[in-house]
């Protein structure tokens, strides 16, 4: 891929959560190709090149505290991926917050210290964040909780209304907590913090959401810009394009990725009916 070297990836120092499947494999695996020393964090062995491979379940904040701290050796780090998330029938939605959100900004927070200024991070939320605003005053709450277990005790005082399913209401957390820590990132250290909002996409994660997104749902799903699910590649490319330098003047963004199922709803042009909305 020499022709894209102007992405700034070519022997840069790059982190991946989640890069063992799905849309983290997928930016692990592009990322090599365009030059960079990959680094996977994954709770199973990934199958894509890499200069190093941590085991780590987000889950255990010891852990993940651990394998910040091991990752610090290849430190400076220029560009971080969380990738890392689940759905909420795994283990349940508290479960799925404590991974997605809780586990993922711990990771972050605890790695920034080995992150360059000027460098660059982005993960992956979701259009299932499209209401966020709706549940701001609440989020702002939870994000002003920075300790994970307090964070973690406050959604189990109250997890009906707190967490929800545990998918969406993580994912909202990760909007809220993107658009607000880059203000802090850029002013102190110039480093940039961005997210992309994919629809349901062709990966495991998926199909092993059948339950909730059964082939009906899938069938009735709008998809104006393919015209079926994006690969796990179509969501790395632009996962990867906003962490480039390329977008040095993007930061706190929340980059739907999502074919325009979000902007069709939020003006009309897609009746969230079939969703129950």
């Amino acid at each position: 891929m020499s022709n894209l070297d102007g992405l700034g990836y070519g022997g840069k120092t790059v982190v991946v959560t989640g890069g063992a499947s799905g849309m983290g494999e997928a930016t692990a695996r592009i990322l090599g190709d365009l030059g960079a020393k990959v680094h996977i964090v994954d709770i199973q062995q990934p199958g894509v090149p890499h200069a190093s491979f941590h085991q780590c379940d987000l889950s255990d904040f010891a852990q993940v505290r651990a394998t910040a701290a091991a990752l610090k050796a290849v430190a400076p780090i220029d560009f971080v991926f969380p990738c890392a998330g689940l759905p909420p029938h795994i283990k349940g939605p508290l479960y799925c917050m404590r991974v997605n959100y809780i586990g993922t900004r711990l990771f972050v927070e605890e790695l920034l210290p080995a992150v360059r200024d000027g460098g660059g991070i982005a993960l992956i939320s979701s259009d299932a964040a499209m209401g966020w605003q709706r549940n701001l005053a609440q989020c702002l709450e939870m994000l002003a909780i920075s300790d994970p277990d307090a964070a973690y005790a406050w959604c189990e005082a109250d997890p009906d209304a707190r967490v929800r399913d545990g998918y969406t209401s993580s994912k909202e957390m990760l909007v809220v907590w993107v658009q607000n820590a880059a203000v802090e990132l850029g002013n102190t250290r110039r480093i940039r913090l961005n997210a992309i909002g994919p629809c349901p996409t062709k990966t495991a994660f998926v199909d092993q959401s059948k339950e909730i997104m059964t082939d009906e749902f899938i069938a009735a799903w709008p998809f104006p810009s393919l015209g079926r699910m994006a690969t796990a590649e179509e969501q790395a490319w632009p996962l990867i394009l906003i962490n480039s330098p390329l977008c040095g003047a993007v930061t706190g963004a929340f980059l739907y990725t999502d074919q325009g199922f979000a902007s069709g709803v939020f003006t009309g042009a897609i009746s969230p009916a079939f969703m129950g909305g």
